[in-house]
């Protein structure tokens, strides 16, 4: 009887799965576009974990390579693409010098078109996934999989730019701000 659970466990935690994906990548959205306050910890802590994801995801994409054809290629041309499009994406978003502090708005359009380009690269690899399974071809799938590199790189790339300038912002907030202080010291 017990053995009869595990298909059970399995279908369910299937269906979980399907059903929060969607509820997932709305998240994903929803706090993409949110205004939040740059935290000098916070920043340079993001800035050091995406550049250890990049290192991390480039030891992965060539360890892949050998089961995936071109993993770091792929992964190259990904973050090829999503170096400058972090640059775009920073100069799209709204940047608020307070006195509490920096604020910063990004680009919900960036947001949007990073989330569907998630949600497309889960629906593709799904499709493929099927496909595979019912065309019986189990081991014909994993060598098509570069696509996954690419998407990585892309994301990747966007956020390493992304973080490091708005940590570079931030250190010009707190700069002007001590000028600030300091001349107010002064006159």
């Amino acid at each position: 009887m017990p053995l009869l659970l595990i298909p059970l466990a399995v279908l369910a935690l299937a269906l979980l799965w399907a059903l929060l994906i969607p509820i997932g990548l709305i998240q994903r959205y929803r706090y993409g576009k949110a205004r939040r306050r740059a935290l000098g910890w916070a920043v340079s802590l993001g800035a050091a974990l995406s550049l250890l994801s990049l290192l991390l995801f480039f030891a992965g994409a060539w360890v892949s390579g050998h089961w995936v054809a071109d993993a770091p290629l792929y992964a190259g041309a990904g973050l090829l693409i999503g170096l400058p499009l972090g640059a775009l994406g920073l100069a799209a978003t709204r940047f608020e010098d307070e006195a509490k502090g920096l604020y910063y708005t990004p680009s919900r359009w960036f947001a949007l078109g990073l989330t569907l380009l998630i949600a497309a690269r889960l629906g593709y690899g799904l499709w493929q996934g099927l496909h595979a399974w019912s065309a019986q071809a189990h081991g014909s799938w994993l060598p098509q999989q570069g696509g996954l590199f690419a998407v990585g790189g892309l994301l990747l790339g966007y956020y390493v730019v992304y973080t490091l300038g708005v940590r570079r912002r931030l250190r010009r907030h707190r700069r002007l701000r001590e000028h600030a202080a300091q001349s107010a010291d002064i006159g």
